[in-house]
């Protein structure tokens, strides 16, 4: 039986044929262009930046200092002269082109990461994608270490809560100085402690009534903020309530804050024993959703009436909070303000078209 002969019909063996289309795929597939490590866009474009600047892979760094600047002393559009030797056939549009094209390939090429990504891109040139995310990467990221800038940005912040925690605690000192009630207090104090006597001096020694006007005002802000307590947000800013220094002792308050958990829970939980004035105050401010500081400037003898009445049980405070909302609705039902405006709000309300009689 002979293979080589024609395929008979009907027949299901089939002889070899030529492998023309196989010929045809190799001489199609070794036709298309080869993966090119030079792309357009990426540093100097098809361009070999060694060869922008006329040196070798193992060139220094002093070497393509040297070989930028004598270049860049030829191609600077403020230097550039046509027809000067070796400058045949330049106009000012090319050269200032290749000007560009050295200080890219300068600016490759002195940076040791810059450089050795661009050297990996040649010798790599299959990586196709990874040399676009590297190129932009580098070109995007900050060149100032993000850590410096968080640092200063948070410096910055915490500049701004004190000088404006402490501007509010000066306006807060400044009116309560208007107020006769805490300004006589202070006079009184003053007078006690013997801190006005100027106005009774007299000869070289007597001063001016602005002079003593002024001493008045010293002493009594002085006295104010010795011996008022502000508290809340109105109260004397702390070097330990800005960002930086909760972030430097943010460690040393989740150690206290743990500590703190493990004993209560040691404490009331496992060994049941009984709360103490600070556990069930505590408690109760945590019923209330009440900060520190707001719980803090609530009256001693209002923080003893939660303890006669045991707020601190869950029970208990319910029907305090019960009792407390129907005394606001019999104190807004009675009070006249409320009275005057459910009256406008029935008559006059938002709503209501009026016209006008001229």
């Amino acid at each position: 039986m002979e293979v080589s002969g024609p395929c008979q019909r009907g027949s299901s063996v089939c002889p070899v044929k030529p492998c023309w289309r196989f010929v045809g795929l190799l001489l199609f597939v070794s036709s298309l262009p080869a993966v090119a490590a030079l792309v357009e866009g990426l540093y100097c474009g098809t361009e070999v930046c060694y060869d922008v600047l006329g040196v070798t892979r193992e060139a220094t760094k002093a070497e393509i200092a040297r070989a930028y600047r004598q270049l860049a002393r030829r191609y600077h559009p403020d230097r550039f002269r046509p027809g000067e030797p070796g400058l045949e056939g330049e106009t000012q549009e090319s050269a200032q082109g290749k000007f560009l094209l050295v200080a890219t390939a300068y600016e490759t090429l002195k940076d040791e990461d810059t450089r050795r990504d661009y050297d990996y891109m040649l010798d790599h040139p299959e990586e196709y994608y990874q040399h676009y995310y590297t190129y932009y990467r580098r070109r995007l990221t900050p060149k100032v270490d993000v850590r410096i800038v968080i640092l200063v940005t948070i410096c910055a912040i915490s500049i701004f809560q004190y000088y404006s925690w402490n501007s509010s605690y000066n306006e807060t000192i400044s009116y309560l100085m208007t107020r006769p009630k805490y300004r006589i207090q202070a006079m009184e104090i003053a007078k006690q402690q013997g801190l006005l006597k100027g106005s009774k001096e007299k000869g070289k020694n007597r001063r001016s009534k602005e002079e003593v006007r002024e001493q008045e005002e010293e002493v009594i802000r002085d006295i104010i903020k010795n011996k008022i307590d502000i508290k809340g947000g109105c109260q004397k800013p702390s070097l330990s309530d800005i960002l930086l220094c909760q972030i430097v002792l943010f460690p040393y308050y989740l150690t206290i804050y743990v500590s703190w958990y493990v004993s209560w829970v040691y404490r009331f939980t496992i060994c049941r024993e009984e709360y103490g004035d600070e556990e069930k105050l505590y408690i109760i401010r945590r019923y209330m959703k009440m900060s520190q500081p707001q719980f803090d400037s609530l009256d001693e003898s209002i923080k003893q009436s939660f303890l006669e009445k045991q707020l601190w049980i869950k029970e208990n405070y319910k029907v305090f909070r019960k009792e407390q909302e129907e005394e606001l609705k019999i104190k807004m039902a009675t009070n006249w303000r409320m009275k005057r405006y459910r009256r406008w709000m029935k008559n006059e309300g938002p709503g209501r078209l009026t016209f006008i009689d001229d």
